[in-house]
């Protein structure tokens, strides 16, 4: 761990600062970044019940592996590897603390990409977790970097909207390649699925052209010491807040990962919705979450991040039980719902993430939300693919897997509101 540094000299710096709308191009950038990222990432999400039928075999029974091809177990667990390979994040947001904001988000989004097509080629399902989990920490940095960098661009009242742009992005990212799987999975299999991710590959230099280093940046790269951010460095006077933050991050990753990564194998091979009915799904759940992210951002500036975090999560958690509590209704307002609920969370939390620390150690920060966010969603994997695997027991793994995470949302009451306040005013230099 590092030596405890403020920005410096932080009251100074804020008022030369060359600070960006949430709509200019400096903002759209990391938008279209973290866009880019969403699909490139949500491939396996979206193609799973593809990738169980491609590589096990279905049959009549009752069991998650008769329905699907593969065991709840056998998914989880490739699931589970997936996830824990974006641990590898920590390191590569921690360089953009040394190296910068955009040098690191070009580096990340363009390996991430590329290895994600390259994923489509493989032989069976174990060298496809292995191939698709190389690239997955690259696009987890970089959707963690497009946060930070619309963070940093923007001031107090702009910082909410620019976060729920960002976040918008990476569900257009995500949803397109849901509504493209659901429409065209039969003529492209989760290969031609996965291999799109060619085409925001080709949209890199775009983002090359439009993301600029953000002054916060080369405010805090001019001060004479500097931290060493490749472990996530994170020094003594933040660690409380960094230990509130991954507590949150864990238990709100415990339900989403399992809930938003079984969601289209549970349709598609369990409730059996056709592609069409999955897609008009996505679409709704798609104007759910824009919807989420504009009442979000409202709710963050007039009422303060923590509660609507705290509001956004205690939703999450019992939406997706709703998802898979029932039949085909559930499923689908469960999962509009939950969307929607995501969406309120998301402005709110990723606003209070970058402004409760300053800019040395805000990259790293990320990093350390990742990771918490890997183990919490590896372990919801796990433990729901196990619960699932024991016939239809759906339901029974949501209630299990979810509702006790949501016991973590009183942690927003452990750190300070941060609405209204520039980071430099909550930490001036010692």
């Amino acid at each position: 761990m590092s030596p405890d540094r403020a920005d410096a000299p932080a009251k100074d710096a804020a008022t030369v600062l060359h600070l960006h709308s949430w709509s200019d191009r400096a903002v759209l950038g990391a938008v279209l970044a973290a866009c880019a990222a969403g699909f490139g990432q949500f491939g396996v999400v979206a193609a799973l019940g593809d990738v169980a039928r491609e590589f096990g075999r279905i049959s009549h029974g009752a069991s998650l592996a008769d329905q699907a091809g593969l065991s709840g177990t056998v998914l989880g667990v490739g699931l589970a590897v997936i996830r824990l390979s974006s641990l590898v994040a920590l390191p590569l947001t921690g360089l953009a603390d040394r190296l910068g904001r955009r040098t690191m988000l070009l580096v990340t989004v363009t390996v991430g990409l590329a290895v994600t097509v390259a994923s489509a080629l493989s032989p069976s399902y174990w060298w496809f977790v292995i191939v698709f989990a190389l690239g997955r920490p690259f696009l987890s940095a970089t959707n963690a970097l497009a946060q930070v960098i619309a963070a940093e661009q923007t001031s107090t009242r702009e910082r909410a909207k620019a976060v729920a742009f960002v976040a918008a992005g990476y569900g257009v990212g995500a949803g397109l390649t849901a509504i493209i799987h659901s429409l065209a999975s039969s003529s492209l299999g989760f290969r031609g699925i996965i291999a799109l991710a060619v085409v925001p590959l080709a949209l890199v230099p775009v983002i090359a052209h439009w993301v600029t280093e953000p002054d916060r940046f080369a405010v805090a790269e001019s001060a004479p010491d500097h931290p060493m951010p490749v472990l996530g460095a994170i020094g003594p006077r933040f660690r409380r807040r960094i230990a509130v933050v991954v507590a949150v991050a864990f238990a709100v990753a415990v339900i989403t990962g399992p809930a938003n990564t079984f969601v289209f194998l549970y349709a598609q091979n369990v409730r059996h919705l056709s592609g069409v009915d999955t897609a008009a799904m996505v679409v709704g759940a798609g104007a759910a979450g824009l919807g989420g992210l504009l009442l979000g951002r409202w709710l963050a500036d007039r009422y303060g991040r923590r509660p609507t975090g705290a509001l956004g999560m205690v939703g999450i958690a019992g939406f997706a039980t709703l998802t898979y509590g029932g039949g085909s209704w559930a499923l689908v307002l469960g999962y509009v719902l939950g969307i929607l609920s995501g969406s309120v969370f998301a402005p709110a939390a990723g606003a209070l993430v970058n402004e409760l620390f300053p800019t040395s150690v805000r990259a790293s920060v990320s990093g350390w939300w990742l990771v918490a966010s890997v183990l919490g969603a590896s372990i919801g994997l796990v433990g729901f693919g196990a619960v699932a695997d024991a016939g239809d027991r759906f339901g029974l793994a949501a209630v299990v897997t979810f509702l006790p995470a949501t016991l973590a949302a009183g942690l927003f009451w452990c750190v300070p509101e941060t609405r209204g306040r520039e980071p430099e005013d909550l930490w001036p230099p010692d």
